[in-house]
């Protein structure tokens, strides 16, 4: 329904989609409330944050697939409010390790860099989001024309790096994250097939 001019379907749509995305937060937030997050809050509070910056990469790239099986546009309308949630996850999680797994020994940061290799590639995952968030505009993407394109296929990179994090991280039971592989190399494998053919109308 239209009325003034503004689409309130679109717009009740989009609230909606910004309440789930807060909801794992606000689970966080009423589990710190309630002392209800288990023996080691700060595990829980790192492994919830860490998993929903990577499932809402990985719905940022099912939209495209989803646009075009579909046949309807209104998938692509949600990708930019995903990619900015994955990343606000994304940040949660690094500031989790930094401020409360380290308890602000920021020397340590740079040993953890070093000696732990999941940590590495967590941390690049998470560098190369930054500049997708900061260019996430329309603003951004009319200034960099056709190189917004190329800049924001980043965003595969990113997924590969999030994803080998979580296996590396993980010691003993595997099924979880190679759930999240197999998603990956799925929407990776069908862009791949769709450049072998007609590429797909817009971005990633």
């Amino acid at each position: 329904m239209v009325l003034g001019g503004i689409d309130w379907r679109w717009v009740g749509l989009k609230a909606g989609a910004h309440a789930l995305a807060l909801w794992p937060l606000a689970i966080l937030v009423l589990g710190i409330a309630n002392d209800t997050l288990g023996a080691d809050p700060v595990a829980r509070i790192t492994h919830d944050t860490g998993t929903w910056a990577l499932r809402l990469l990985l719905l940022g790239l099912a939209l495209t697939p989803l646009r075009r099986f579909s046949g309807q546009a209104w998938p692509i309308r949600f990708r930019r409010l995903v990619g900015l949630y994955a990343f606000f996850y994304a940040c949660l999680h690094l500031a989790t390790w930094l401020v409360l797994d380290l308890g602000g020994y920021w020397t340590q940061v740079f040993d953890d860099l070093a000696k732990r290799p999941y940590i590495t590639l967590g941390f690049s995952a998470w560098l190369l989001l930054v500049p997708l968030a900061l260019t996430s505009t329309r603003g951004w993407m009319r200034r960099l024309g056709r190189r917004w394109g190329q800049l924001h296929k980043l965003v595969y990179a990113a997924a590969v790096l999030a994803v080998l994090h979580y296996l590396w991280l993980v010691k003993a039971d595997l099924r979880e994250p190679l759930v999240y592989a197999a998603i990956l190399a799925l929407l990776l494998g069908l862009r791949w097939r769709w450049r072998r053919g007609a590429a797909p109308a817009q971005g990633a």
